[in-house]
């Protein structure tokens, strides 16, 4: 899990919400060009990739996400910070099968088990492995977040440990007859988005491993 720095909501966003005054309506009720605008807004602060899995991600392979459930925290509907993009489409009735992050999710949520990618330290609840597997941190305290989250997003299960472990590999590939302080330039580069805005995908995993080897 990868940090999201959170930007300012679209403008539109902001105007619509001004006309409903304390109004919430149904998510149904957004208006579909506010909505596509949040959406760009959503994944270029993310860097087109999935807030939990880190997968890459484009409008038509992502939903809004919220990350406190909707059903549940309803004033929060609209509010942009508690938005973000996850992966597998906007269908939510009927999810791309294995089911996984956000989908997955669905209305289940912990203040105190759920760790959030808006949280600038959510990259410590977890390790990875060169297999690719994503697993809770060696931190104690940390362990039962790390574990239930792992659990309801589905992080763990053979898809996304393969994809995880595909981008493991190129990047060890790429290591190969690199001086160290060649790989730290390199480890540099895949914390920041390319000149496109996009990130590495994986890049959380990425980094765990380049510092055990590094």
């Amino acid at each position: 899990m990868k940090y999201i720095q959170k930007g300012r909501e679209p403008d539109s966003l902001t105007k619509w919400k001004q006309k409903l005054g304390k109004r919430t309506p149904d998510w149904k009720a957004f208006p579909q060009s506010v909505k596509n605008e949040v959406y760009l807004s959503l994944l270029q602060e993310q860097g087109f990739i999935c807030a939990y899995c880190g997968m890459s991600i484009g409008r038509k392979q992502c939903h809004i996400e919220h990350f406190r459930p909707k059903s549940v925290y309803k004033h929060l509907t609209f509010e942009y910070t508690n938005l973000i993009a996850s992966c597998q489409g906007e269908d939510e009735h009927r999810p791309r099968v294995p089911v996984h992050c956000g989908h997955k999710k669905q209305a289940w949520f912990d203040e105190e088990l759920m760790i959030s990618p808006l949280d600038p330290k959510c990259a410590d609840y977890f390790k990875y492995s060169g297999f690719g597997e994503v697993l809770p941190t060696d931190e104690l305290d940390k362990q039962k977040a790390a574990n239930t989250t792992i659990q309801r997003l589905a992080l763990s299960i053979d898809k996304l440990r393969k994809m995880r472990r595909a981008a493991i590999d190129g990047v060890l590939q790429a290591t190969s007859g690199l001086t160290d302080a060649e790989v730290q330039l390199l480890a540099q580069a895949y914390q920041k988005p390319d000149a496109d805005g996009r990130n590495t995908p994986f890049s959380a995993a990425i980094m765990y491993i380049l510092k055990q080897y590094y």
